[in-house]
């Protein structure tokens, strides 16, 4: 495949302006990434998602800068031309300005990914400000948090009412003003999405925010089918790659237990004279 040219905001912005949907996924380990870096998806999230998908959390709130990085840092070597961005864990930039631009500054200089990802909408207007101030780029989350989860009452849409989505329609704006480079629409009615998208100067990126935002994300774990039990509502899965690995593995297992692997054509020969004189110098 012909090199890819690197995903810049610019990229991103004019993909907007021509209404040419935005692809981006989620990745935690090379082998992921580097496919994804091959089919051509414009971005890609190193998202504190891992928490479940990889460590089996039952959220995103034990996640830690020390579990983002080195994942961060091998999406960002398997996808050099994709936009990449790290997730900010839970605590490493509610703090203070402070520790969210040391914390962002972690991601880029130990990672080399292109840019960090925050969730919270008005009350994190100061962390976007001082982190975009740094010479960082931030993409803003709001509508279904999962840091804030608790708070939330749950894993369920937001902005169903009128207030709810007065707030984050204002959230939004207020969000880029703060110099958010992109804004990622989590669970929210999709004609909130629509709205939002249509008033804003920066890409949307939806996550079951309806088909009128600019690009759509899913968590490659749920697109892929590995894991059995309930998947959100706006999850669309393309294979399920759970009952097609169980039953290779089960394959193996059998072949292990029948004695049928490995077979002659997967073991290494060995010269019948060298062997005889092998068998000699142990007699």
């Amino acid at each position: 495949m012909a090199q890819r040219t690197k995903v810049t905001i610019p990229y991103l912005r004019e993909k907007k302006a021509q209404g040419k949907p935005i692809t981006m996924l989620t990745a935690y380990d090379f082998p992921i990434a580097n496919i994804e870096e091959e089919i051509g998806i414009d971005m890609i999230l190193c998202g504190d998602s891992l928490g479940m998908t990889v460590y089996g959390f039952s959220g995103t709130t034990p996640v830690t800068m020390e579990l983002m990085i080195p994942h961060s840092a091998a999406v960002k070597r398997a996808a050099p031309s994709s936009f990449v961005i790290g997730d900010m864990p839970f605590m490493s930039y509610q703090v203070s300005n402070e520790m969210a631009v040391l914390n962002a500054g972690r991601f880029l200089q130990e990672s080399g990914v292109d840019g960090v990802k925050l969730e919270g909408g008005e009350e994190m207007a100061e962390r976007i400000r001082a982190i975009s101030r740094a010479g960082i780029s931030v993409m803003g989350h709001i509508g279904l948090t999962p840091q804030s989860v608790s708070a939330l009452g749950g894993f369920k849409a937001q902005g169903k009412d009128v207030t709810g989505a007065l707030k984050l329609i204002n959230d939004a704006r207020i969000l880029e003003e703060s110099g958010a480079f992109s804004l990622l629409l989590e669970a929210i009615p999709s004609e909130i999405g629509r709205i939002i998208t249509e008033r804003a100067g920066i890409p949307t990126i939806g996550i079951g925010a309806g088909p009128h935002t600019d690009g759509q994300v899913l968590v490659v774990h749920d697109a892929l089918g590995f894991f059995k039990g309930h998947k959100a509502k706006f999850v669309k899965q393309y294979c399920n790659l759970n009952d097609i690995i169980r039953n290779a593995l089960q394959e193996y297992r059998k072949d292990v237990e029948n004695r049928d692997y490995p077979a002659e054509e997967h073991g290494y020969g060995i010269d019948p004279a060298v062997l005889e004189e092998i068998k000699c110098k142990l007699k």
